[in-house]
C-alpha cells in the first residue's frame, strides 16, 4: 500500500492567477476548475479572521495539499 504524500503550499508565494502543479505528480491545479475531476476539497479551515487553510486532494496521485497564505491574499485585496 502506497503512503499518501502531504504537502503545504503557500498561495502567497505562487505567481500568476493561482494555478500551480501538484508537487507529487505535476498535474495542473487551477482555482477555476470546479468540476472536482482534477482535485477535491477535503476540508476548509477557518478562524475568526476568515479562511485560514484549505486541504485538497489531487485526484491523480491522492496527495493531500494544505493550501495556506489566505491572510496575505486578503491583505493584498484590501489595497
Amino acid at each position: 500500500m502506497k503512503r499518501r504524500q502531504v504537502y503545504t503550499l503557500d498561495l502567497a508565494q505562487i505567481e500568476g492567477d493561482g494555478e500551480f502543479s501538484c508537487p507529487e505528480c505535476g498535474t495542473a491545479i487551477s482555482p477555476d476548475d470546479d468540476t472536482e475531476e482534477i482535485y477535491s476539497i477535503v476540508e476548509p479551515k477557518v478562524n475568526s479572521h476568515g479562511l485560514k487553510e484549505i486541504v485538497i486532494q489531487c485526484n491523480r496521485c491522492a496527495s493531500r495539499l494544505h493550501l495556506t497564505g489566505f491572510s496575505m491574499l486578503r491583505r493584498l485585496c484590501l489595497w
